[in-house]
């Protein structure tokens, strides 16, 4: 976490103040770090996302015009929170076939619903346009790390079905690639 702030004073990305981006940087590392600890995403950090990506967002396409900042802004947040919603539920049908199919019953969830607000905060602060590619990238990257977890579960013979793993990490380098880099 030391040298982050060196890299967005360093790099600022998309002519985003410092301050701006180290809120953002920190409240993406308590987002990462609940995430990968307890498997959840809490209401009252995506309420403060929330905030944050909604003012981050307008700052970064109101320069264009103020209508167009705020349009791209919103279109951005629904697209993002839109997509994830498909994706939970096409998870929460396949958990439920999977079960069924293999006559054991699951709690567990294919994508929470903390990653489908994430996924509508990262759309606010990307807009419109980036979240679908932001959105493609972290699948993308997320099932290339999820096959190699499970790989190396099967070949060290502890492979379980329906093990979670955290997806807002997967969410959350791929809006720092597209802010930062």
């Amino acid at each position: 976490m030391t040298v982050a702030p060196v890299l967005i004073w360093i790099f600022p990305g998309q002519n985003l103040p410092f301050s701006l981006a180290y809120v953002l940087l920190v409240f993406l590392a308590v987002v990462l770090v609940i995430d990968m600890e307890h498997r959840l995403i809490l209401h009252p950090v995506s309420i403060t996302g929330a905030v944050l990506g909604l003012g981050i967002g307008f700052f970064l396409r109101s320069k264009q015009s103020i209508l167009y900042g705020i349009t791209s802004t919103l279109l951005g947040g629904l697209a993002g929170f839109g997509v994830m919603l498909v994706f939970y539920f096409i998870g929460e049908m396949f958990v439920k076939l999977m079960s069924k199919k293999r006559g054991m019953s699951s709690d567990e969830v294919a994508l929470g619903f903390g990653d489908v607000n994430l996924a509508g905060i990262l759309g606010l602060l990307l807009g419109w346009r980036a979240i679908f590619i932001c959105l493609f990238f972290a699948v993308f990257v997320g099932g290339v790390v999820s096959l190699v977890i499970i790989l190396g579960m099967l070949l060290a013979k502890k492979y379980k079905a329906f093990t979670a793993i955290p997806y807002a990490p997967f969410l959350i380098i791929s809006a720092m690639y597209f802010l930062f880099l």
